[in-house]
C-alpha cells in the first residue's frame, strides 16, 4: 500500500483480515481442498490467546498439502473429534482417509472410534501412531508460525481463528494446492482466484489466453 502510496492504519489491515479472511475461506475451500493423498498426519500445536495457551489442530497428507485445521481451547478427546469431523465434511469416499498417523494422545483413538461407529470415517481406516511420519506435519506447524510470530499474540479465539484461517488459505495457494484454478501459476494467478471467488476483476478467459499463447510461442519460435 506505502508503494502506492496509500497511508493505511495497522487497525485497517486487521478489519480487512477479520472481514474477509473467513469469507475467503469460505468460497476457495472447495478449490484448494483436494487431498492427494488418503494417507493423513494429524498433529497439534500451541497458540497463546489472550494470555491463555489454546490448541491448533491440523492435518496434512502424506505430501504436506493442507487438509483442515481447527482451534481449540482444550486438548480432549471432543475436540479431536470436532477437528476430524470438520476434516472430514465436505469429502467423497474416495477422498476420506485411509490411514490417519497421529501421536501417542489416547484422545484420538477415542474420536477415530466414535467417527466410526457414526459412519463418518471408513471402518477400514488404520489408526497408525508412528512418531517419525509426523515430521511434515510439524515442520508445516513451524512455517505457519513463522506467519503468526509477527502478530505478536492474539486477543480472542474468533478473532485467532480468522487470522489463521487466512494464512492457512494462503498457504494452502502458495502450495499449489489449487493449481488447477489458478491459471497463470503464479501470484497474479491467486489473486485473479480471489477476485472470481469475490465476482470483481475480469472472467477466466483472459487468464486462459494468456497461459495458452505462453505454451504456444516456444512451439511458434
Amino acid at each position: 500500500m506505502a508503494e502506492r502510496g496509500a497511508e493505511i492504519n495497522h487497525s485497517t489491515i486487521y478489519r480487512w483480515v477479520q472481514r474477509y479472511a473467513p469469507e475467503m475461506g469460505k468460497r476457495l475451500r472447495w478449490q484448494w481442498r483436494s487431498p492427494r493423498s488418503t494417507s493423513w498426519r494429524v498433529d497439534e500445536t500451541y497458540i497463546k490467546v489472550g494470555g491463555h495457551w489454546t490448541y491448533l489442530y491440523r492435518s496434512v497428507d502424506k505430501h504436506g498439502d493442507t487438509i483442515d485445521f481447527y482451534l481449540s481451547s482444550t486438548r480432549s478427546a471432543k475436540a479431536a473429534k470436532r477437528f476430524l469431523g470438520k476434516a472430514l465434511r465436505g469429502l467423497k469416499d474416495w477422498e476420506k482417509p485411509h490411514c490417519i498417523n497421529t501421536d501417542k494422545a489416547p484422545s484420538y483413538g477415542v474420536a477415530i472410534r466414535e467417527l466410526k461407529a457414526e459412519g463418518k470415517l471408513p471402518p477400514e481406516t488404520e489408526h497408525r501412531q508412528v512418531k517419525y511420519l509426523n515430521n511434515v506435519v510439524e515442520a508445516d506447524h513451524g512455517k505457519l508460525k513463522q506467519l503468526i510470530r509477527p502478530v505478536r499474540g492474539f486477543k480472542t479465539l474468533p478473532t485467532a481463528y480468522a487470522t489463521i484461517k487466512g494464512f492457512e488459505l494462503m498457504r494452502a495457494l502458495r502450495k499449489g494446492q489449487a493449481s488447477a484454478f489458478n491459471l497463470t501459476r503464479d501470484m497474479l494467478g491467486e489473486a485473479r482466484m480471489i477476485e472470481r471467488a469475490f465476482g470483481v476483476g475480469a472472467s477466466a478467459l483472459p487468464d486462459t489466453i494468456a497461459r495458452l499463447n505462453k505454451q504456444l510461442q516456444p512451439q511458434a519460435a
